[in-house]
């Protein structure tokens, strides 16, 4: 079995904000975001507020459904190996600048900061002021 590698250390800016890639593979859904349907999974709308949040802030974010999008699972390597490793079982997987940081979930705001290279604070809260209503980042 060969080792996956797992970011653990902040990408640095050197003055805390946040910057880098995230790439979310999710697993086969009905839509690209899976927020359709009749019984939206809470997880999915805190994922998607979290994500227009992190690309406000000018992270760059791409998003990948199994359904919709096969070719990107076979060409990310790490994807490819997770998955022959674990299976359908390791999706939602996420990749921040390359790396994975997380699968078989979906992360935090917290910890997608974190990796980004901010601080605690920067994460705010789902009620800071970015996200109130009409602020155009949910």
């Amino acid at each position: 079995m060969s080792s996956l590698p797992i970011t653990e250390t902040p990408a640095e800016t050197g003055d805390g904000r946040l910057s880098g890639a995230v790439q979310v593979f999710d697993p086969a859904m009905c839509c690209p975001t899976g927020l359709c349907g009749p019984g939206v999974d809470p997880a999915l709308l805190t994922l998607a507020r979290d994500l227009r949040w992190l690309q406000a802030a000018g992270v760059m974010i791409e998003r990948f459904g199994l359904a919709q999008q096969p070719e990107a699972f076979a060409t990310s390597g790490v994807v490819s190996e997770l998955m022959k490793t674990a299976g359908d079982g390791a999706l939602p997987a996420t990749l921040v600048n390359g790396k994975l940081l997380l699968f078989g979930r979906y992360p935090t705001r917290q910890l997608l900061v974190s990796a980004l290279g901010g601080s605690g604070a920067a994460a705010g809260s789902p009620a800071a002021p970015c996200c109130e209503p009409g602020s155009g980042c949910c």
